[in-house]
């Protein structure tokens, strides 16, 4: 198993990751001939995941799309907040140990 601070490293990545797209998305949603990207997310057998970006085939109506590329941004806003206090939580474990040990 991975160690906390990798896998909420990982975590911490993809939702970066899925914001980007989900911006981009927003960005060029009006522009002629625009290509949507999706964030593909897989999980590691140690812990936490990968990502990658794919493109997806052909352009889709706006209305629907954007609405969830909205919610995207929300989803990885949470994800991200949920890595961040893992890895403060793991910070202070360790500072808790490090000063029982002492």
């Amino acid at each position: 198993m991975g160690s906390i601070s990798a896998i909420a490293s990982s975590g911490l990545h993809a939702a970066q990751l899925r914001l980007d797209v989900s911006a981009h998305n927003i960005a060029n949603a009006d522009t002629a001939n625009f290509r949507r990207q999706e964030v593909v997310q897989q999980t590691q057998e140690g812990g936490g995941v990968s990502t990658s970006v794919r493109q997806l085939p052909a352009a889709q109506p706006a209305g629907n799309t954007l609405a969830n590329d909205f919610v995207q941004q929300m989803v990885a806003s949470y994800a991200f907040k949920a890595n961040l206090l893992t890895l403060q939580t793991e910070q202070k474990m360790t500072g808790n140990i490090i000063n029982t040990e002492a």
